[in-house]
């Protein structure tokens, strides 16, 4: 190694300090900078990165922090990253080459101040979208949390001293961005759609709350039809490499959510439909393992086509003009209608915290829609 030196010591549990000489030296000193890097993982993995970073350090490829754009950064960031999921990951790609690069990309990372992010900020709002649209302030919020994070990850590699993005808040989306359907909407969605594939997963995202990748990778085997409770353990995820099923990110994440009675009779009636089909097919009856939504080959359905579907049905059967995603905040918009505690609420949707809920329908705690919780109910149940 050319006789570059460095060493490691132990920081955390599973957390280690990387000492090394960096190969530049001071202008000042004549000497060798020294750099420190904290490493997450085993005394092995410190190991392992003290000698990749030497051998940048011999092969003249070893990077200077102080020289480093913010657009070099972040994408340096992602293509070595192993720890975001493929569609966290892709989402971020997308803000930081829409949003965040083509206004802050050119910046030093050590240089970036917090009157630029309140600037660009401002810069999103104004003009931020396609064309010189404005964006939305949930959108800034989103590419904001990015750059956040991206700080983050780099303040605790020790690339730069502090985070400039937390030190000022991202903009707060406005509650009409929140799309929930009324009372009387939700009975004319389940009306209108009573004769369609679509009734029985939006029935059950407007009793569940679930997530839309939650409901596609939902299996039968994650139901008890008796008890009226369903497991939500895995989500279907779609992404530029195709689908797969991943684990909730977080613990909270995993739950049990009872059901009303009617949303539990229009999955009776979904599964003796589909056994009907499949014993057309000659396919049997579904197992356990099975998916409760499938397309009409029994093939897996993308999350981003079941919100295609949606709308194309909210333009062909006259639906409100909400994402899918409104039945989800729907669902919330009951609960709290119906004086349900901010905990119960919080849970059900698998949120990280009540913090988070709050947050999210601050704006809904001030209203008082009572008749919205016995619209779903009302919505759902079978007409005879």
């Amino acid at each position: 190694m050319n006789g570059h030196a460095g060493n490691i010591t132990r920081r955390g549990k599973i957390s280690w300090r990387v000492k090394f000489e960096a190969g530049e030296r001071d202008p000042t000193t004549g000497k060798r900078r020294t750099r420190f890097v904290t490493v997450r993982g085993t005394k092995k993995d410190a190991q392992r990165e003290l000698i990749r970073l030497l051998a940048e350090v011999d092969n003249g490829t070893a990077v200077d922090p102080s020289r480093t754009t913010i657009a070099e950064y972040l994408r340096g960031w992602f293509d070595n990253d192993n720890q975001l999921s493929p569609k966290t990951l892709e989402r971020y790609r997308q803000l930081a080459e829409q949003q965040i690069i083509p206004h802050l990309g050119a910046t030093l990372l050590q240089k970036l101040r917090p009157m630029q992010v309140n600037d660009w900020h401002t810069v999103l709002l104004k003009a931020g979208g396609k064309d010189g649209k404005p964006l939305s302030a949930r959108t800034v919020g989103h590419a904001h949390r990015v750059l956040h994070r991206g700080f983050e990850r780099a303040l605790s590699l020790e690339v730069v001293a502090r985070n400039p993005a937390g030190a000022v808040p991202p903009p707060k989306p406005d509650a009409t961005e929140i799309e929930i359907l009324s009372a009387d909407q939700i009975a004319v969605v389940m009306s209108r759609l009573s004769d369609h594939p679509l009734y029985p997963v939006a029935a059950l995202a407007l009793g569940s709350g679930m997530r839309r990748g939650e409901l596609c990778g939902l299996s039968w085997g994650a139901l008890d039809l008796d008890f009226g409770t369903i497991r939500v353990e895995r989500s279907l995820e779609e992404t530029a490499r195709g689908l797969r099923f991943k684990p909730p990110k977080t613990r909270h994440g995993y739950r049990t959510i009872s059901l009303a009675a009617t949303t539990i009779e229009v999955l009776r009636a979904h599964r003796r439909q589909q056994l009907e089909y499949r014993l057309l097919l000659g396919l049997g009856r579904p197992g356990s393992d099975d998916l409760v939504f499938t397309l009409p080959d029994g093939t897996l359905w993308p999350p981003d086509k079941l919100s295609r579907d949606w709308g194309n049905a909210v333009r062909d059967r006259g639906l409100p003009r909400v994402m899918f995603h409104a039945l989800r905040h729907s669902h919330a918009s009951a609960l709290i209608a119906a004086n349900v505690d901010i905990v119960t609420v919080s849970r059900r949707l698998g949120h990280g915290s009540p913090e988070i809920t709050l947050r999210v329908y601050a704006h809904l705690f001030n209203k008082t829609d009572a008749a919205a919780a016995q619209a779903i109910e009302a919505a759902l149940r079978p007409r005879t």
